[in-house]
């Protein structure tokens, strides 16, 4: 075939164009690939109906096949632009980073800062995101917070890799959500005024193959596929449930005056029971995410009762399929930030005993408090 010989890739995310087999990789109908060589730009068909219709079409590509192409990247002499998400910090490191880029030199980049309150102090956010990365063994060499929303942090993004870079390519690479695609679009959009190239969306695992865009000295800014977490919430959750997981706005945090025994319900996806001591607690969730109070004694019969329907996500046609809420306790001798990754966290007083819920196979962790 004319167009294997030619190995045209999809734009969108970077899988090789075939079109013989709607169920593999890159499949798009030949009618569809003979208008996009036209136009020149070439999605596949998945890209397609992912960026038209919100639709997400099961893949064949394993995590193997992610870490087999990031495995790459140690051979390579570049830089590594380690993108992870603010809001989800802990639910968006990779395990053993250095392992996938070798001595290549690390930027972290915090995205979606533009989420939280301009009343927290950015300095104080990216020394936090620091000190978070050299407890996994990190030491990157520069450390900086952006939004793909903000034309001028873009700029800055942009100047900080070509400082870094020095005539080398330049790896971004995540694990998936965290918005890696979304800050390139703006970057090419920013170069050459072409709006939304890559194909990004809440799902995870959008991109599927890299995406090079070069530099003027024939370089490249390299766009690789996330590393997928199956511990993610993205993962138990619905597609129109994720909205209630991924902020879009600046998150308004909410403060409850919580005395022993009482718990906090995240719509039927997290729980909060404080076990001993009292205070004020601090939530931190995308805005839409129901907060409900009640007695622990009453806890569970509330649970089973509003399931699906005051305690929402998931609905009463998704509940069913919800991994069932595990139970986590912890005794905090230090104010601590209390995490459901991919979900929000609690910022708990010194001295109390709580435990924390989530469904089952999604982590959750204990921390030094970010605000």
């Amino acid at each position: 075939m004319a167009q294997a010989e030619e190995e045209i890739y999809c734009i969108g995310c970077g899988a090789k164009i075939q079109t013989e087999n709607k169920d593999e990789l890159g499949y798009t109908p030949q009618s569809a690939l003979d208008k996009g060589l036209e136009k020149g730009e070439v999605y596949c068909q998945r890209c397609f109906r992912l960026r038209h219709y919100n639709e997400i079409a099961p893949v064949s590509l394993t995590d193997d096949d992610f870490l087999r192409l990031l495995g790459q990247i140690r051979e390579d002499d570049a830089l590594i632009v380690y993108v992870v998400d603010m809001f989800d910090f802990n639910g968006s490191m990779i395990p053993g980073l250095h392992r996938f880029v070798g001595d290549n030199p690390v930027l972290l980049v915090g995205n979606k800062e533009d989420i939280f309150p301009r009343s927290l102090k950015r300095s104080k956010m990216k020394e936090w995101l620091k000190q978070q990365a050299n407890l996994q063994g990190i030491r990157p060499i520069d450390v900086l917070l952006t939004s793909a929303k903000n034309t001028d942090e873009i700029e800055t993004l942009l100047n900080t890799i070509e400082k870094h870079r020095k005539h080398r390519n330049a790896y971004v690479v995540g694990v998936t959500n965290v918005g890696k695609s979304t800050l390139i679009n703006q970057i090419i959009r920013l170069n050459n005024g072409v709006q939304d190239l890559i194909t990004t969306s809440r799902f995870p695992g959008t991109t599927l193959d890299k995406i090079e865009i070069p530099f003027e000295d024939g370089k490249m800014l390299i766009d690789t596929p996330g590393i997928v977490h199956e511990d993610q919430m993205a993962h138990v959750l619905t597609g129109k449930d994720l909205k209630y997981v991924s902020p879009q706005k600046t998150i308004k945090p909410k403060t409850f005056q919580l005395d022993s025994q009482q718990t906090l319900f995240f719509g039927g996806i997290g729980r909060f029971d404080y076990l001993s001591g009292h205070g004020a607690v601090s939530t931190y969730f995308e805005n839409n995410l129901f907060i409900h109070r009640t007695k622990l004694s009453n806890a569970d019969h509330f649970y089973e009762k509003h399931l699906g329907e005051l305690l929402t996500p998931p609905d009463a046609a998704d509940k069913q399929r919800l991994p069932e809420l595990q139970r986590h306790e912890f005794r905090l001798d230090e104010k601590s930030d209390v995490v459901i990754e991919g979900l929000g966290w609690v910022t708990v007083p010194a001295h109390a005993t709580i435990a924390i819920w989530a469904p089952q196979g999604i982590s959750t962790v204990v921390r030094r408090p970010l605000v």
